[in-house]
């Protein structure tokens, strides 16, 4: 049944547990709980009972196997999946109208359609819509046939339920199958749909950014080289303007650097309503259950903008964290203004239980800016679970100061975290 997909943390896992038992499952049950009784019935012929039993056991493991089958798909929608197993397909069959005859020869008409109902589930679940349809129809009205011409044979006085139960079966039965698959094909699409605008998000930030410095790099490093060229040309005959030249290549490598440096300060200038907000998209995106508690919500208005970058560097690395150094499946965020402070708590479960070593350029250093500001920044790893907190006075008068940004720490920056890890010293 596992498909490759990873569903960790988004509630898949659980949903995947739940249609296989609704789907492959409940046709096991369903086969062995009424066509098994019939078998075990001493009521029941013996030659009806023996190749009967052995039909269901092949019913059951063919039903549980394109069931299964089905469910590792993922299917486009209005498309049609891949074909079930021609072998399993064929022994369904095979043992569908074997469980049906016997009953059928012993006027069971309440359980001769259980089997042939479950390959026409089967058989529709990997058809598109619209022959999907067709089907179902054609299997409910020709479920009226056999039941109601062996009951006018025998003339038993039971036409009308010979009739109508197997066709009323065949469509229930049907839609006991298609009702969850229908649901699980959703969630599969919709979570496909989420991880690819996750990587379109990535490489449009990583385009962005590139674009941004090669307009200005571009500029820098083709002046420098024709400067260059001019400077070693006029070596020989003018020294004194080959040194002027490199004092100018000089001065172009300085504004180039400058400019860099200010593409980069730009690319991560941030503030704490961003990064939640981005928060959710990645922490859902790498299929992370997160919470998010926000009181008040305008309470980020508030601070002065250095306060809300802080705050947002916590946010950004506290997420980095939680995706690079755990195997978390919930996580929460909850931040507040309470007591004069702005106060920020990331919490996650499935931290790692002996984190990578780090050289301080994570929430060590962070910590170390806020209490230039009069704030703080606290971590703890208990067990498996990782919590930072970070406080900052409310008054913007307190951070009047220039806040410069951080190391790496973007989920979705290009090089990646500069260094964090989910342990004792991030």
């Amino acid at each position: 049944m596992r498909d490759g997909v990873n569903d960790r943390g988004t509630g898949l896992t659980g949903f995947r547990r739940y249609t296989w038992w609704a789907v492959p499952g409940t046709a096991a049950c369903l086969l062995l709980l009424f066509v098994g009784a019939w078998v075990l019935d001493e009521d029941v012929e013996i030659w009806a009972r023996g190749p009967a039993a052995a039909a269901l056991a092949v019913e059951v493991a063919a039903s549980v196997v394109l069931l299964s089958r089905r469910l590792a798909l993922l299917p486009v929608a209005d498309a049609r999946p891949a074909g079930p197993p021609a072998g399993w397909l064929t022994a369904a069959c095979a043992a569908g109208v074997v469980l049906a005859v016997f009953p059928l020869a012993v006027r069971d008409y309440g359980l001769w359609a259980v089997a042939p109902a479950m390959v026409v589930a089967i058989v529709a679940t990997y058809l598109p819509p619209r022959r999907r349809r067709l089907l179902i129809v054609c299997a409910v009205v020709l479920a009226l046939v056999p039941g109601g011409v062996v009951s006018l044979v025998e003339g038993d006085g039971e036409l009308l339920y010979a009739a109508l139960f197997p066709a009323g079966l065949v469509a229930f039965t049907v839609w006991v199958m298609l009702g969850p698959l229908w649901a699980w094909d959703t969630a599969r699409r919709l979570n496909e749909a989420r991880r690819l605008e996750a990587e379109v998000a990535v490489k449009d930030e990583r385009l962005r950014f590139a674009a941004d410095l090669h307009d200005i790099q571009g500029h820098h490093l083709q002046v420098i080289a024709l400067k260059s060229e001019l400077a070693a040309r006029l070596v020989e005959v003018d020294p004194a303007r080959a040194a002027a030249e490199m004092k100018e290549v000089r001065r172009l490598a300085a504004d180039a650097l400058s400019d860099t440096r200010a593409v980069v300060q730009g690319y991560r200038r941030t503030t704490l309503d961003d990064e939640i907000a981005n928060a959710t998209r990645v922490l859902a995106a790498a299929e992370i259950d997160a919470r998010m508690t926000v009181e008040p919500a305008t309470a980020t208005t508030d601070l002065a903008e250095s306060a809300r970058h802080l705050l947002g560097l916590v946010m950004r690395e506290a997420t980095t964290n939680v995706l690079r150094h755990s195997r978390a499946r919930h996580a929460e965020v909850d931040y507040r203004v309470a007591g004069g402070f702005a106060r920020l708590r990331v919490s996650n479960d499935g931290a790692d239980e002996h984190p990578a070593a780090t050289n301080g350029t994570g929430l060590s250093a962070l910590r170390e800016r806020l209490r230039v500001v009069g704030g703080e920044l606290t971590w703890d790893h208990g067990g498996a679970r990782f919590v930072v907190e970070a406080a900052l006075p409310a008054n913007p008068a307190t951070l009047a100061g220039p806040v410069h940004p951080a190391g790496p720490a973007n989920p979705l920056d290009p090089a990646g975290p500069a260094n964090s890890g989910n342990g004792a010293a991030r």
